[in-house]
Formats: structure tokens, sequence, C-alpha cells
């Protein structure tokens, strides 16, 4: 979907477009904000997008185009009606500042076409109407009003700027650290081959298997239909057996380096603002955070030094500052303040540290007196109970047995009883009314809860536990965004948001700006809800994204 069909705007219709008192009704309208702004009209009056209004309803529902909603709302099938369908333009990414192209062919068919067109965008108007006054009836049953107006309406303007602000690259250092890369695969791929004792194509699964089980006779993991698998776990598992496998890891991570975050990179640049213009979605996720595509910043690797040198590359214009606002903790402030935990709440009011606190708790160790390994261990427990780990995962994560692990978990929910209650609640709850909600009504239905399979009982229990902490750190996130962007007009400020990123939020400004925007930030961060516990935002400034903490 590059442009709008082939009319033109009048100054009525601009006029319209721009007055903020004419509520706007309609359906991927971040799409229309952006495709207008390169038109330099600003959509204003952004007030109800029924796609949104579908999703909160049902966030697990991924068929939210028009045409799905028409045929799940009103019955109607409009390639049967109409004969045409914007299958095709679903998921095309926006070309900033694309023309608008019109049609110069004037046969028979393409009056046809056009005929059909009007129709079509015809019966959209009258389905968006119905849909909005079926949804609304709907949000307003399940208390999610609030929600729906206050928390994700206004996010849609939020992303549509971050979309239009895109981030710049420095497209010459990104092609330096891509030689770079190529030059070090170059020289792994030799002492592979040395330690092999022959060449062979190291992307090749089958003949990878060959040379690793058959030729050097390592023990076999994982057999699939096709022969010996060479995947990321079985390789982490034949690490102590050959160095070869070290080799072949750090191969595949500079492969992946290369083809992902360098070549793949390059084609988003847009050739006239240098930047990369991300598309920010807020109907993907079951939890209701927002992700990332075309490409996916929030995926840009952080846990290897040469994966973080991507970040490199993004880079504020000059005589601006990249400003990055990262939440601390939030999760783990948020599963206090839901569970009531005494022990969590104490240690986050008192301004302690909680993973100290923990591995104290559960270790039986004075908190002056827990070491490294320890507080280690404890921040895997207190991260893990989040996200609803086992004891299986734990121990695979820390590298203990699982009967140590489980030891571990019984431990630290012994000691934080009011988290426990929570778990055991939450999950109760679930399978009672079929859903859990955040802190501010976002509800997720988990049916998984009913199924006659283990597994698929225990991703509903995961689920259970992880939806209203994740979620409610994701409205949380959300409010902080629009208060942040409220401010920055308000105050007709330069400063730009440019990303997210989980607990994490960056603003571009201009150098005489800094200092404003970070008590900003941290102002509207920090009050965005008032929780049992509070709210702690760290602002950092960077000359580029890699440095930003």
């Amino acid at each position: 979907m590059g442009t709008f069909p082939s009319w033109t705007f009048g100054d009525e219709l601009i006029q319209i477009l721009e007055d903020a008192e004419i509520k706007k009704i309609g359906i991927d309208l971040s799409k229309a904000y952006i495709l207008l702004k390169q038109e330099g009209i600003s959509l204003k009056g952004i007030n109800y997008d029924i796609g949104i209004a579908a999703y909160i309803l049902n966030p697990t529902n991924n068929r939210l185009k028009i045409d799905n909603l028409i045929e799940q709302y009103l019955e109607i099938n409009v390639e049967e009606v109409i004969g045409i369908s914007d299958k095709k333009q679903a998921n095309k990414q926006i070309n900033l500042f694309d023309a608008m192209s019109g049609s110069a062919e004037q046969d028979e068919e393409a009056k046809k076409q056009k005929e059909l067109e009007k129709e079509k965008y015809c019966l959209y108007a009258y389905a968006i109407s119905r849909i909005k006054e079926a949804t609304l009836k709907e949000l307003e049953e399940i208390n999610c009003l609030d929600l729906f107006y206050n928390i994700d309406m206004p996010t849609v303007e939020v992303l549509s700027d971050m979309q239009w602000n895109g981030m710049y690259v420095d497209k010459e250092e990104l092609e330096q650290f891509g030689e770079e890369l190529k030059a070090k695969l170059e020289t792994i791929t030799k002492i592979i081959y040395e330690m092999a004792g022959e060449e062979f194509n190291i992307n090749s699964t089958k003949q990878l298997g060959e040379i690793l089980f058959e030729k050097m006779k390592l023990p076999v993991i994982k057999k699939t239909k096709s022969g010996y698998s060479t995947d990321v776990d079985v390789l982490e598992k034949l690490k102590r057996e050959d160095p070869i496998i070290e080799q072949i890891l750090d191969y595949r991570q500079l492969m992946k380096l290369n083809s992902t975050y360098v070549e793949g990179l390059k084609p988003y640049i847009n050739p006239k603002t240098k930047r990369i213009h991300s598309f920010f979605h807020q109907t993907i996720t079951a939890t209701g955070r927002i992700s990332s595509t075309e490409p996916n910043l929030q995926n840009i690797p952080t846990r290897f030094e040469l994966g973080k040198r991507v970040r490199k590359v993004f880079k504020p214009e000059e005589g601006k500052i990249y400003l990055d606002a990262d939440y601390s903790q939030i999760e783990l402030r948020v599963l206090a303040s839901i569970s009531e935990d005494k022990h969590m709440i104490e240690a986050f009011n008192e301004g302690e540290d909680i993973h100290k606190q923990a591995a104290s708790k559960v270790f039986k160790t004075p908190i002056d007196e827990v070491t490294k390994e320890q507080r280690s261990n404890a921040k895997a427990v207190n991260f893990g109970i989040v996200y609803g780990i086992s004891d299986f995962g734990l121990g695979e994560q820390l590298g203990i047995g699982r009967k140590k692990a489980k030891q571990y978990i019984d431990e630290y929910l012994e000691q934080y009883s009011g988290i426990k209650q929570f778990m055991e609640n939450i999950t109760e709850e679930a399978k009672e009314k079929g859903y859990v909600e955040t802190l501010f009504h976002r509800r997720r239905y988990i049916p998984e809860l009913k199924s006659s399979n283990y597994m698929v009982r225990q991703f509903g229990s995961r689920a259970a536990m992880n939806t209203p902490i994740q979620g409610t750190a994701a409205d949380i996130m959300k409010i902080a965004m629009i208060k942040v962007y409220e401010e920055i007009q308000k105050r007709n400020l330069k400063s730009k948001i440019v990303l997210q990123v989980h607990d994490e939020m960056m603003v571009e400004a201009p150098l005489e700006e800094k200092e404003e925007m970070q008590e900003i930030m941290k102002q509207c961060m920090e009050s965005a809800i008032e929780l049992k516990v509070p709210l702690i935002a760290e602002i950092s400034t960077a000359s580029n994204w890699h440095e930003c903490k």
C-alpha cells in the first residue's frame, strides 16, 4: 500500500483531515498517517481504528484486515460481492515519499476496475461504520473503553510518528562492518577446513553432519528423517568433544550477522532520508507488547560484542544526541505490585538489590555475604518466575541438575509466598474465566488451559502467569510514550521519539533540548502509573545506539 487511490486532495478535504475536532474512524490509520504525511498533510483527530478494537477484543486474532473484519462482523465476503480484494497489499511496506500514481489506461477493463473500486470503497466506508458500532459495544461489555481510548488509540499516532522519524544509518560504516565480517568468515572457513581435513559446504546440514559424525566420529545427539541434526542445541552439547564445534558456532554467528544485520538492513535504508523507517505494530503480540518489522529493530543483537557493533551504525543527525530511557526491572516491579508480596515490595521501596535479596533468602546467606554466583542464580530465578520457567529450563540455563533447580524454585516460592499465591490464583482464575487481564483490563484468552495435551496446558499456565505482568509492563510503556509525545508537542520541541524496545524508549534530541528532554522522559516514565513500588527510569546519552546504556 504505497499510495492512495488515483484522486487528488482538495483544500476542503485537507482541512477535514487536519482538523483535530473532526474525529477520524477507519482501519490501518497508522498507514493513513504515513501516506498523508508524505503529501504534507497532518492527520489529526485519530479516534477509532476498528482493527485495534478487534485486536483488544481478541489479541490472538491475526485476521485483522478490512476484508476479514467485514466477513467476521457483517458476514459479507468482499471478493464475492465486489470481485476484487486487497490481499496482495496487506503486508507491503510503505515506501516513504513515493509519488501518487494515477492510471492512464482508458480501456474497458480499466474502467470496469475503477467502478469496482468505487463500489469497494463505498462498502468499506459502510462496513467501518457498522463494525465500529459492534466493537464499541463489545469493548464496553468487557470494560476496555479506557484501555482503547486512553492507551491504544493515542499510541497509533506515537508509533506512526516514530516510523515517520526513522533512525539515521551510516551506510558507509555498515558496509565497512560487512567487509570486516566477510574477512573473519574467510579466516574461520579455512580453520574449519583444516580441522576437518577437507573442504565442504559448512552451510549444508547434510555435509556438516557427515564430517562431524561419520568422518570425525563425534557422538550423535539427534537424528532427523533427513539425516544428522546439526542445530545449535546439538552443537552446544558437543562443544567439549572437539574444538571444531566452537569454530562452527562462531561461523554461524558471523553468517547470520552479515546476512541479517548487514546485507539485510541495506535495502531498508531510505535513499531520500538515509534513515530506516521500521513498522511499529500494536496488534501482533498476544500480551500487548509493541513489535517491529521491516526490519525488526527490536531484534538487533545485544548478547555478544560483535553483534552489538551493528548498533554503532545507527546515529543521531549532526547537532543532535540520543537519549535512551530504560525502565529498571519493570516486570519485577509489576510482579511485586500485582502479587502484593511483602518481601519484594519492601526490597523495591527500600531501594535494595532485589536479586541480592532473593539470593539471601534462597541460599540462607546474610545479604552482605551473597556471592556474585549466588546473585546471578537468584536473578535467573527472579526472571524465570516472571516467564513461568520450569525446573528443567532453569537447570539448563544455570548448568545445574533438575533436582537442584527445583530446590531453588521451591525455596524461592516458600520465601516469596505472595508470588506463590499469585501464581496459583491466576492459573485457577484463568481456568475458571477463560482469560487473564493486565492492570488496565487488557484481556488474553487462554483456551490452552483446558487442553487434553499436558504440554499445551503447561503453555497455558505460563501464559496465564506471564501475561498480566508482561502485558501491564507493555501498557505502562505505552502510557509513558504517549506522555512524552504529548509533552514534546505541547512545548513545541524539535526532539523526536525514534525507537521503542520493550522496556526502553529512545529520543533523538537537539543538543540544546538535552536537559529538558531528560527531565521530561524521567518524569513521564516514572509517573505513568502508581504501583505499590516506585517506577524507576534510567536515562543515558549517546552519540550512537551502541553507546546507549
